[in-house]
């Protein structure tokens, strides 16, 4: 088992002290999940193509035992306890949960009643994947529990699963690959089609760069319309273009409406971005990517449509104050963006977003540092 991290281990003994306040007993084990940044790669995961995130050393740590009804309890805010007699029908935040495990037992991977008790420091909201830490940290432990093991492609597929059929999210499988399978010090290339994965050594520090993450503090929203308009827009055009997926249009193809033609140029030329992105990466050119963040931004915004003031905003400011490139990550519609900059220029960047951000009347951001942390694991 690898070494747990450290910052895993605070917030897994924060939740077993959850867990002992609220069941009065022990739990069997601790385990943490991470969130993540997509270092670039968007919206292709349903198209079945390439992506390229690192997980953050933010985690949801889950203590968990066996029970004889489900029974889940968060920490979040002033505490909340959800049980249930049986997996359908919870809601909210339980429903992550529940969900995880209705996923196991459909896919032939039978799970029991537990009792779980969750802690997590991944932003909620802010498009990090907190959701994704917590289908991810449930899975590996009642995994664990119930003895099964689970390759951790199939896994993600399971979580992903959840996610779409149980909460009801229409998202790809990039959330919970990352959360799963990426490793300190590396972005992951993942090819969604085969999912065969590559990690990327990624030395900001030899560099001396630092990767921002601006959680622009706006809402980051899934389960509206909106996610989903854009994946049905992406499979009609594949539909029209008689291809699987539009991972596989022509380069030139072309449609007789608009919209799906700015969706699917988005696609193919983010695709090429992801590529290009390994290629620096394994020059050991860091900086060399900055180009490449902005153009995916301006992609997503104008072909894609799925930016917002608040994160035009935040790029447009980082860009105006020197960093090398920045784009919105996630899925959109609100959440967070990310700057690579040039540690002399981090304090004058996060200035500059903070300053933009309230000139237009906007929520503070919050600004962090971001490392590639580990993946999902088991903590005690």
């Amino acid at each position: 088992m690898p070494t747990p991290d450290l910052h895993a281990v605070e917030l897994a003994e924060t939740a077993a002290a959850a867990f002992r306040e609220v069941f009065g007993a022990e739990p069997e084990g601790l385990w943490a999940a991470p969130g993540r940044v997509n270092l670039i790669g968007e919206h292709t995961d349903y198209n079945e193509g390439f992506v390229m995130p690192f997980a953050l050393p933010f985690y949801a740590a889950v203590a968990v035992a066996k029970s004889e009804t489900w029974e889940f309890h968060s920490t979040y805010g002033e505490g909340s306890t959800v049980r249930a007699d049986a997996l359908e029908g919870v809601e909210g935040w339980a429903a992550y949960l529940a969900g995880t495990a209705w996923a196991l037992n459909e896919s032939g991977y039978p799970v029991g009643p537990v009792r779980v008790a969750v802690h997590s420091d991944v932003p909620h909201g802010a498009g990090l994947s907190s959701s994704a830490a917590l289908e991810c940290a449930v899975l590996i432990a009642l995994a664990d529990l119930y003895g099964h093991e689970i390759d951790r492609a199939e896994a993600a597929r399971i979580a992903q699963k959840a996610e779409n059929e149980y909460v009801g999210a229409p998202t790809g499988v990039l959330d919970q690959s990352a959360s799963l399978l990426c490793t300190e010090g590396n972005v992951m290339f993942l090819d969604c089609r085969d999912f065969s994965r590559e990690q990327v050594p990624f030395d900001l520090a030899a560099e001396d760069l630092v990767m921002l993450v601006i959680d622009t503090q706006a809402p980051h929203r899934h389960v509206d319309g909106e996610y989903g308009a854009r994946r049905a827009d992406c499979e009609e055009a594949a539909r029209r273009l008689g291809v699987p997926f539009l991972r596989d249009a022509p380069k030139d193809a072309t449609l007789d409406d608009e919209r799906l033609n700015r969706r699917m140029r988005h696609i193919l030329t983010e695709n090429d971005r992801v590529l290009e992105t390994v290629a620096i990466l394994k020059r050991g050119n860091v900086a060399g990517i900055g180009d490449l963040l902005t153009a995916s931004h301006v992609s997503l915004r104008d072909d894609y449509e799925v930016s917002s003031v608040e994160l035009d905003s935040a790029v447009d400011a980082a860009l105006g104050a020197g960093a090398l490139g920045a784009r919105m990550t996630g899925g959109g519609f609100g959440g967070s963006a990310i700057a690579l900059v040039e540690a002399a220029a981090a304090a004058k960047v996060e200035a500059a977003v903070v300053e933009a951000a309230a000139d237009k009347g906007l929520p503070t951001p919050r600004v962090f540092f971001a490392r590639a942390a580990a993946g999902a694991h088991r903590v005690i």
